[in-house]
């Protein structure tokens, strides 16, 4: 394992190396990406020691039939035939599997909300492609179901129910940990929610982690089960929250599960640069990596970003190279974090909190 300063292990998900890069003012800039040739990259970087894990989106994996909703334990399925294979490809490169989550965003059936959908109907078919996500998770031994918000909030005042949609979102996410109970899904240790201000909907139900931490003790069933993996810096960064901030009191709250990890803008929308990439927040990023180390917190630093536009490649070759650089660039990235956050030791007596300030910086940059 990895095991440096705060980090116990890197993660690259599939959806980071997967991206096609495309926007809400362009399209895809890099081919399609096929799962299996997904896993064998992800694999790849296991053996050279860039990662140690991966994370999925169901459908990541496997396209999904909403009339077809237990195709993954039909074992003669093409459904299950590409699992399995994703599976051997990811167990002899010895790539454990951190989360597993359901998309709820991409289909067109959801785009008035998955979970807090205002239709009973769509909300039970919602319940269905959770179940076959944690099946599909199990079947990978993850160690954590992660509820991303996708599109469970509003544009519009009148299409919300604010009356029911926290009773319909805690419904949801009880109904996972009642479905892992009943199925005797040992493998997860624990679930998370990943809160988000909004994007893809113009507010979303759980918009920072104060308000996912609230949530899960005061609505749901098992508190101790829940915890949060908040994005930093994008998530926060998009309501002007500080990730130092972020990280402290979820530690403080034991709800730290796992990091997501980016660079985003203060204040704009989901930029999801690559770590320390972007026009600012080099100092905020070593410094979060200082306050886990500094509240003795060790965990999993999972990737959640894509390349930049400009540098994805076009043709399949160029496609391949630039996403293997990517993967290489972000697990630099984390040793940069841990190598500057090592830097900055405790201040010294005497010194205002400005000298303070610039002696760490002196510490960081090694001036």
């Amino acid at each position: 394992m990895y095991d440096k300063l705060c980090v116990k292990a890197r993660s690259m998900p599939f959806w980071c190396v997967a991206n096609p890069l495309g926007d809400p003012f362009g399209g895809a800039v890099q081919p399609k990406a096929d799962s299996l040739e997904t896993a064998k990259m992800i694999a790849r970087a296991k053996k050279a020691g860039l990662i140690e894990m991966t994370s999925f989106h169901d459908d990541d994996l496997v396209p999904w039939d909403p009339a077809r909703p237990e195709d993954d334990l039909d074992t003669k399925s093409e459904t299950y035939a590409r699992l399995s294979a994703i599976r051997d490809v990811l167990r002899k490169a010895g790539v454990k599997i951190n989360t597993a989550t359901c998309s709820l965003h991409g289909y067109p059936q959801f785009r008035a909300g998955g979970l807090t959908n205002p239709d009973p109907k769509i909300r039970a078919l919602a319940a269905k492609k959770v179940e076959r996500t944690l099946r599909i998770g199990a079947f990978f031994g993850a160690k954590h179901y992660t509820y991303w918000v996708a599109r469970d909030g509003f544009e519009s005042y009148p299409g919300a129910d604010f009356a029911k949609c926290y009773d319909w979102l805690a419904d949801g996410l009880n109904h996972v940990t009642d479905y892992i109970k009943a199925k005797k899904l040992a493998n997860y240790a624990g679930g998370t929610v990943e809160p988000k201000p909004n994007e893809p909907r113009g507010a979303m139900f759980l918009p920072t982690s104060g308000h996912a931490v609230g949530f899960i003790a005061s609505r749901l069933k098992e508190k101790d089960f829940w915890g949060v993996n908040p994005e930093l810096l994008q998530h926060e960064g998009m309501c002007l929250i500080n990730s130092v901030l972020t990280v402290s009191y979820l530690i403080a709250c034991k709800k730290l599960k796992f990091l997501h990890f980016g660079s985003q803008i203060k204040g704009q929308f989901d930029n999801d640069f690559p770590p320390l990439v972007g026009p600012e927040g080099l100092k905020e990023t070593v410094w979060m990596f200082r306050a886990l180390a500094d509240c003795k917190w060790k965990g999993v630093v999972e990737f959640d970003c894509h390349m930049l536009r400009c540098d994805g490649g076009m043709s399949p070759a160029e496609a391949e190279d630039r996403k293997w650089r990517f993967i290489k660039q972000c697990s630099e990235a984390v040793d940069i974090c841990v190598e500057l956050a090592s830097r900055i030791k405790p201040a010294a007596k005497g010194l205002t909190q400005g000298e303070a300030d610039i002696a760490a910086i002196r510490q960081m940059c090694k001036l």
